[in-house]
């Protein structure tokens, strides 16, 4: 319980701006992106040093309070919905400074509230390329990235969070300082613990600072846009695009739903005939790309593409990018309730994944809208519905069971990119082992005996 005595003390080490008591505050932040029940949370804190953040989790500690971190909030999984109304929400969004961009040994250190698009920018003015894009950037932040293990439109070609983690400080459950990793390329002293935070979900610490891979950006790219009339036709196009051994930096796919629900907001001008359309980027150097484009193209044609085209300038291509990135905020509107799903599958099962997403939809009468990154296997079936219409949701519960069940049996899983939170505690085990459940809860209960840290997300404690 947060005593008052408790409160004051925060107010005069974070100042009371920065100590939010108020049932209007705390009600913000009872929630994420996910649809699940919110959670009032005693108290919300936000420390603007990294030394103020170790303080405030020692104290948390001391006092037996359960913490639960949060960056932004745009997380899909309730992994930042508050424990208990006994819990504290820690808000990092106030350490968020750009340390170093290392222009000559290509790395950066970074706070974890930075926002990833602004940190995307900010390398960019170096001539420099940090290639991780959730669909989310333009709020999410960095340490909310590592936490989830976000991946976005060119984890295709250029990997995911995971892949630019060279290093990382954190604080454990007691408040003491954590280090491990390196500035340099290669570095092997102690135990692998950037890797062990990364889709930690914010359970085995709270993270304060991390040194984060740089890459020189592309010399050349070119986009192209391919419509389909059939549904799987696209979907064995994506096979064939990488069975033809080329890895385009994206490849995204909408079907029907999605591109007029899409167009209808942003006037993109998309294809609102088609049963489908992929969004295809390819890049590196320019006679690579010549090749690459001329490969795709061919893929495309031959897997019944109608129309392929290639965006006249890059005005244009921005507006097909930001339309795909438009699709989930747009099939938000259309219903009171959203319930976006991220199961993932191997590229070459893309097509019985997609057949099985349409049959699951046809079976439950739902109304679904599918979009996603369909050149790494992710793809994000989208219920429309309304939570309060009981048997309209119960029918939703349903097809996710059958989704995640068929994206298993195709050697796939549960999430590719949104993480476990509480919303899919329950399938874990279905997809791992019992003995695995074990493992981490073992390894959770002796990094947090008191089970304070985000307890009840991914395998609970």
């Amino acid at each position: 319980m947060v005593s008052q005595a408790l409160i004051k003390d925060f107010e005069a080490l974070l100042g009371k701006e920065n100590v939010l008591t108020s049932v209007a505050d705390l009600q913000s932040y009872s929630y994420d992106s996910a649809v699940l029940t919110p959670v009032t949370p005693a108290m919300v804190i936000r420390p603007g040093t990294t030394e103020h953040l170790g303080q405030c989790v020692k104290k948390l500690y001391d006092e037996g309070i359960p913490m639960t971190v949060r960056g932004a909030g745009t997380n899909l999984s309730g992994g930042t919905i508050p424990d208990s109304t006994d819990t504290v929400v820690i808000l990092t969004n106030g350490l968020n400074r750009i340390l170093e961009i290392n222009v000559n040994d290509l790395y950066a250190v970074v706070e974890p509230g930075v926002v990833t698009a602004d940190f995307a920018a900010a390398v960019a003015r170096k001539n420099l390329f940090y290639p991780p894009d959730p669909g989310s950037q333009a709020v999410s932040t960095i340490g909310g990235n590592i936490s989830e293990n976000a991946g976005g439109l060119r984890g295709l070609k250029y990997g995911v969070t995971k892949d630019y983690l060279m290093g990382i400080e954190f604080f454990d459950a007691t408040g003491e300082l954590v280090k491990s990793g390196s500035r340099t390329v290669k570095c092997v002293t102690g135990y692998n613990l950037p890797g062990m935070m990364v889709q930690a979900e914010g359970t085995l610490g709270v993270i304060s600072q991390a040194i984060l891979k740089l890459v020189p950006p592309p010399r050349a790219s070119r986009a192209l846009v391919a419509v389909f009339d059939e549904l799987q036709n696209a979907a064995e196009a994506v096979a064939g695009i990488i069975a033809a051994h080329v890895v385009p930096c994206t490849l995204e796919f909408l079907d029907n739903n999605t591109i007029v629900r899409v167009d209808d907001f942003t006037k993109a001008g998309l294809p609102r005939e088609a049963a489908a359309m992929l969004l295809i980027e390819v890049d590196g150097h320019p006679a690579q790309v010549e090749d690459d484009a001329a490969a795709v193209e061919r893929v495309l044609r031959a897997n019944k593409a109608s129309e392929v085209l290639v965006p006249r300038d890059a005005a244009e291509k921005f507006k097909l990018w930001e339309a795909r990135r438009m699709a989930l905020p747009v099939l938000a509107r259309c219903r009171p309730t959203t319930v976006l799903e991220d199961a993932t599958v191997p590229r070459s099962q893309i097509p019985a994944m997609m057949k099985a997403i349409n049959e699951i939809a046809r079976k439950y009468r739902l109304e679904m809208g599918t979009f996603g990154h369909a050149g790494d296997g992710n793809l994000h079936p989208t219920f429309l519905c309304d939570r309060r219409d009981h048997d309209e949701f119960q029918r939703v519960e349903e097809a996710i069971d059958e989704l995640f069940d068929t994206a298993i049996k195709l050697q796939g899983t549960l999430s590719g990119e949104h993480g476990i939170g509480t919303a899919k505690a329950k399938w874990m085990e279905k997809e791992t082992s019992r003995g695995t459940i074990l493992f981490s809860q073992r390894l959770r209960r002796a990094l947090d005996p008191k089970g304070l840290l985000n307890a009840t997300k991914l395998v609970g404690i």
